[in-house]
């Protein structure tokens, strides 16, 4: 495997149509939510920036987060080809992996045959106590082609202190960073997908029961045969193949956690180490609290 250049989950993307009802769901589970952004991005280096017909509302922990984004307008501008994948399901769709040095990686990755995109700029406008601020960031997408489970990036924030600012840090289920992402395939599809990811985070992937995992220094990338699912998440659908099936943060304290998102009417699922929230109740993916 290659030096580490991919260091933690950066953030989880749940795709919605209705960020009023997602947002306020997630605020039920107990997590502080950032102001509405909406992205201005390229699809090419050193492209123009333009709408993208999405924006996003974040629960941020510091260096990790989950993004709810929104799709807004009537669909005609959609550069990252996202509705196609919502019409399958509303959920998680995406995931973005952090690093220091986007030029590093995209190298890699294009060596590896794993990514066209290049280097590509993003930005959005966020509230700061000083007024409105622009964030940037570059992202380095993994081909599409490769990634049937839905829109693969690494991502470099060039301005994370407008991103991850203190008065969004704190969050009534005490939440501390996003664990882990846990994504379902074929039987027949595991091997070749984990040694994808295995290949795309440069990490060595460590079975765990029927969980392939991919840990990163912070947070871990997880990979299950739908065969094994339910051993991982007991009673939880699987709509389609692959499949982005929930997310995991970790919490201060898990009883503490459970007695806000049980009290605000939720049905909690035990786990080992914690709990989880099916996908029907949590806006398209299970999540789980767990306390690490």
């Amino acid at each position: 495997m290659t030096d580490r250049d991919i260091d933690r989950i950066d953030h989880s993307v749940l795709y919605t149509t209705d960020m009023d009802a997602t947002a306020r769901t997630y605020e039920r589970l107990g997590f502080t939510l950032s102001p509405l952004s909406m992205h201005m991005g390229s699809d090419r280096p050193g492209g123009e920036r333009k709408p993208m017909g999405a924006g996003n509302r974040c629960a941020l922990f510091g260096r990790t987060y989950l993004e709810l984004l929104g799709l807004f307008g009537d669909g005609s501008v959609d550069p990252w080809n996202i509705r196609p994948l919502i019409a399958q399901y509303e959920g998680l769709h995406g995931c973005s992996f952090g690093c220091g040095d986007a030029e590093t990686v995209e190298k890699r990755l294009r060596e590896a045959g794993l990514s066209s995109s290049g280097v590509l700029p993003l930005q959005r406008d966020v509230e700061t106590p000083d007024g409105v601020a622009t964030a940037r960031f570059q992202a380095v997408h993994l081909d599409r082609a490769l990634t049937p489970e839905g829109l693969i990036h690494i991502a470099r924030h060039l301005t994370p202190e407008l991103i991850h600012q203190p008065r969004y840090l704190e969050h009534a289920n005490g939440a501390t960073h996003l664990h882990s992402v846990l994504l379902v395939v074929d039987d027949a599809e595991l091997e070749a997908t984990v040694a994808r990811y295995a290949r795309t985070l440069g990490t060595e992937p460590v079975a765990e029961g029927p969980r392939h995992i991919l840990p990163l220094t912070v947070g871990q990338m997880e990979i299950v045969a739908v065969s094994a699912f339910g051993e991982v998440l007991p009673g939880e659908p699987v709509p389609a193949l692959p499949y982005f099936a929930g997310q995991a943060v970790a919490v201060k304290d898990v009883s503490t956690a459970r007695t806000l998102v049980e009290g605000n009417g939720f049905t909690v699922h035990e786990l080992p180490g914690g709990f989880f929230v099916g996908a029907r109740e949590a806006r398209g993916a299970a999540i789980a609290f767990l306390e690490v």
